[in-house]
C-alpha cells in the first residue's frame, strides 16, 4: 500500500471523430465492419473469468440485415446464475479490500484502451449488432463509455473527501464500503454506454456485478467484457450472463443475496422487478437498492417566438437518429397554429432527404429498428394512425415501413388533431413523431399556459423535454410550469445527447428513480457509509457536572 493521498487525472469528455471521407479513421472503421462481418463469433457467458458453454445457442443478427448472422451466443440460464453468483461472492472480499486507487486504475486503463485500441471494434459491433450509424456509435460506444470510466473516477474520489466535522479531541470519519451483496445489472441495446456503466460503477465502488445484458447488444457486450479484462479487471468482479430475461433475472432476484439493482429498460420490466424485489423483501439480509431509468415520452413545445429552422433541425435529429430508439427521443411536440404551414413544409422536405438503410453505407442518416417485436409495434402504430385520418389524426407524414430484409421503419409525422390520441402519451421507441399544432391566437400568455399544463398531463412519463422560445418571459413560464415533468430539460436545443459530465442524465414518475447516470449522485447509490468516532481522551468519571451537590468543593 503506498503512502500517499492519489489524485486522479482530471476527467475531460472524449473528442468525437467525424469519419469523414478519405480520414485514417474511417478508413480504419471500414476495414473493422467488413472483418466482422465476414468473421462470425460464437460468445459464451463469462462467469469467474472463464468462458461457460451452455449449448443453447442463440443467433446474433444485423437488424438492418436480418438475414446475416453476426455469431451466435450460449444462453445462460439458473445454473449459470448460480455459478455467476458464487463468482462475484468470492470475488468480492479481494476486490472490495483493494486499495480504491487500483480499482479506479483498471477503469482509467480501460478508458484508455477504449480510446484506441479497442475504439473500432466496439463501434463497428454497436453498428453491426444494434445497427447504429458511424456517428451514434461514436458518440455512444466510444467517447461517452470512455466519459463514464474517466469522470465516474473523478466523481468517486469527489465521494471519498465528503468527511463529517470533528471537534477538538475527536475524530470523526466516514468509510465508504460496497453494498452487502451483489450488484444485478441489467443493461438495455440502445446505449453501449449505457451497458458499460451500469456495471462498471457499482464496481468502481468495490461491489461484484452479476451483468445480464440485452440479447440484442451480446455482441457489443462481450467487447466490453473483452476490454475490462485487458484492462485488469480481475475474475468474478463483473460476471456476464447474456440469456432469456426470466431465465436470468428471476433466480437472481431470487437470490438472498441481491445487494441491489442497476437497470435500463422498460417500465413494465422495472415495475414488475420492483415487485417480485417487494413480496420476497423479509428473505434479504438488507434492503436491496433499486435504481432504475425506465423510459419517456419526451416532448418539445415550440413557442411562437422561436426560429422555424431551429425547430425543424431538433425535431428530426431529436426524433429520428438512431431510429427514435432513445429514451430521450422527442417523441411528441406542440407547435403553434401560426408557424405550422411553414414548419410543415420544412419538415416535410427535410424527410424526403434522409436516408435509411444498411449503416455501412455512410451516406444513411438511420438503420433499421432493432427486431421484429419492435418493427410489429411500430408498424401498427402507423397504420392505426393512417387509418384513424379524418378523425383524431390530421395527417401522417412519411410511414413506410418494409421489412423484406431489414426491419425499418421510415421516418414518421403524426399529425394528432386530439392531443390525448394515442401516440402522444404512449412510448413507441421508434422513429415516430407526433405532433399537435396547438391554438397560440388571443392571449397568447393565456394559451401558452394551457398547452403547458396539456404537456404535463398527458404522459406518466418525466425524462427529458424542451422549450424552444425566444421570448425569455416564455423559457421563464416554461421553465416553472414543466418543472416536474423532466429530469433533463432543454432550452432551445433538442431533448436528445446528454453529456457525461455535462448533463447528469435521468428523469422521474414512470421514468425512473432519478439517480442521474454520469454523475457523483449516481455512484453513491453503490456505497454503504460508515460513521467512525474516534475519541483521544475518553472520559474516566461517569458523573456529569449537574450532579455535583451545590455546596460542594
Amino acid at each position: 500500500m503506498t503512502s500517499a493521498r492519489a489524485t486522479v487525472p482530471v476527467a475531460v469528455n472524449e473528442p468525437v471523430r467525424d469519419y469523414a471521407p478519405r480520414s485514417p479513421e474511417r478508413a480504419r472503421l471500414v476495414d473493422e465492419l467488413s472483418r466482422q462481418l465476414r468473421e462470425p463469433v460464437e460468445i459464451a457467458p463469462r462467469i469467474g473469468g472463464r468462458d461457460v458453454t451452455t449449448g443453447r445457442l442463440a443467433d446474433i443478427v444485423a437488424p438492418h440485415d436480418r438475414r446475416h448472422v453476426l455469431g451466435r451466443f450460449h444462453q445462460a440460464g439458473r445454473d449459470e446464475v448460480a455459478a455467476a453468483i458464487a463468482a462475484a461472492r468470492a470475488a468480492k472480499p479481494a476486490w472490495a479490500a483493494l486499495p480504491w486507487e487500483e480499482r479506479a486504475a483498471v477503469l482509467l486503463r480501460a478508458g484508455t484502451l477504449l480510446r484506441d485500441r479497442f475504439r473500432d471494434r466496439l463501434n463497428a459491433a454497436t453498428m453491426l449488432g444494434q445497427s447504429k450509424t458511424a456517428h451514434q456509435a461514436e458518440i455512444d460506444s466510444a467517447c461517452e463509455l470512455i466519459d463514464f470510466f474517466h469522470f465516474n473516477v473523478e466523481y468517486y474520489t469527489r465521494i471519498l473527501a465528503e468527511q463529517p466535522l470533528s471537534p477538538p479531541g475527536v475524530w470523526n470519519r466516514l468509510e465508504y464500503r460496497p453494498l452487502d451483496g451483489f450488484v444485478f445489472a441489467l443493461t438495455p441495446f440502445n446505449f453501449t454506454s449505457i451497458a458499460g456503466n451500469l456495471p462498471t460503477a457499482p464496481a468502481l465502488c468495490g461491489n461484484t456485478v452479476v451483468w445480464k445484458p440485452a440479447s440484442t447488444s451480446v455482441l457489443s457486450g462481450a467487447v466490453i467484457m473483452q476490454l475490462l479484462e485487458e484492462a485488469g479487471l480481475p475474475p468474478g468482479v463483473i460476471n456476464f450472463v447474456p440469456g432469456p430475461g426470466a431465465a436470468v433475472g428471476d433466480p437472481v432476484i431470487d437470490s438472498p443475496e441481491l445487494g441491489g439493482v442497476h437497470f435500463t429498460g422498460g417500465t413494465d420490466t422495472f415495475q414488475a422487478l420492483w415487485r417480485r424485489v417487494g413480496e420476497r423483501i423479509a428473505s434479504y439480509p438488507q434492503y436491496p437498492r433499486l435504481i432504475g431509468e425506465t423510459g419517456g415520452k419526451d416532448f418539445v413545445l415550440v413557442h411562437p417566438s422561436a426560429e422555424l429552422e431551429e425547430v425543424a433541425v431538433a425535431l428530426l435529429r431529436g426524433a429520428f437518429e438512431y431510429q427514435g430508439q432513445k429514451c430521450s427521443a422527442a417523441s411528441r411536440a406542440y407547435v403553434p397554429r401560426s408557424m405550422w404551414p411553414r414548419l410543415r413544409e420544412r419538415l416535410a422536405d427535410m424527410l424526403g432527404e434522409v436516408g435509411i438503410g444498411d449503416i455501412t453505407d455512410f451516406r444513411n442518416f438511420m438503420g433499421a429498428v432493432i427486431d421484429a417485436r419492435s418493427f410489429a409495434k411500430l408498424a401498427g402504430a402507423i397504420d392505426e394512425a393512417k387509418a384513424n385520418r379524418g378523425g383524431p389524426v390530421a395527417e401522417v407524414l412519411g410511414g413506410h415501413h418494409d421489412d423484406s430484409r431489414g426491419w425499418f421503419i421510415h421516418p414518421t409525422i403524426v399529425v394528432a388533431t386530439d392531443p390525448q390520441y394515442r401516440t402522444m402519451g404512449e412510448e413507441l421507441f421508434g422513429p415516430v413523431l407526433t405532433i399537435h399544432v396547438w391554438d397560440d391566437s388571443g392571449d397568447l400568455a393565456a394559451r401558452f399556459a394551457e398547452v403547458m399544463a396539456l404537456v404535463d398531463r398527458t404522459s406518466p412519463y418525466a425524462l427529458t423535454g424542451a422549450v424552444f422560445a425566444r421570448d425569455r418571459a416564455a423559457v421563464a413560464a416554461a421553465m416553472a410550469g414543466l418543472r416536474e415533468a423532466a429530469g433533463n430539460f432543454y432550452i432551445n436545443d433538442k431533448p436528445t445527447g446528454a453529456v457525461v459530465g455535462q448533463q447528469p442524465f435521468g428523469g422521474a414518475r414512470a421514468s425512473g428513480t432519478n439517480d442521474k447516470a454520469g454523475s457523483m449522485w449516481n455512484l453513491i447509490r453503490w456505497l454503504s457509509p460508515r460513521a467512525i468516532k474516534e475519541t483521544f481522551a475518553p472520559p474516566t468519571r461517569w458523573r456529569y457536572p449537574y450532579m455535583d451537590p451545590a455546596d460542594s468543593t
